[in-house]
């Protein structure tokens, strides 16, 4: 304990302070792996550009995808769902023939519209039939002439 007790001089770093701390650092920081999460890929865009929902961390343990226009989980607000095990996307009625659904669990818009603008959920179904609701919203604004 003789490090402990000893005086030191300027520009000196207690190392076993130094350690301590260094042991902790990463218990302290929240895991950055396995949570998946939904960002939009250019949440403001310009009327006719193009906007990536994209999910990151999506588990291979899912059935199906499911991606809805708003905040609710709805048959008439669906756009499209991708089920894992045959590899098929299947449209809903909510798509407007310029949504692309990826297997990765991403959307694509082209070209979007005013009317695009707002929010919409990701549903993933899992292996045991269990479903999480993810939102993710993006702005459209008119096109500067």
């Amino acid at each position: 304990m003789e490090l402990a007790s000893a005086h030191l001089h300027k520009g000196q770093v207690p190392w076993v302070g130094l350690l301590l701390t260094a042991s902790l650092l990463p218990s302290l920081s929240p895991p950055t792996t396995g949570q998946v999460t939904v960002e939009a890929v250019r949440p403001n865009v310009a009327e006719g550009e193009n906007v990536l929902l994209l999910v990151h961390n999506l588990p291979r343990t899912l059935r199906a995808i499911y991606w809805y226009r708003g905040t609710t989980a709805g048959e008439r607000n669906e756009i499209a769902r991708f089920i894992t095990a045959s590899n098929k996307i299947i449209l809903g009625p909510a798509h407007s023939d310029r949504e692309i659904i990826y297997n990765n669990g991403s959307l694509f818009f082209q070209g979007v519209t005013k009317n695009d603008e707002g929010a919409y959920a990701l549903d993933m179904l899992f292996q045991n039939f269990d479903h999480t609701l993810m939102p993710v919203q993006f702005n459209v604004h008119a096109k500067k002439q």
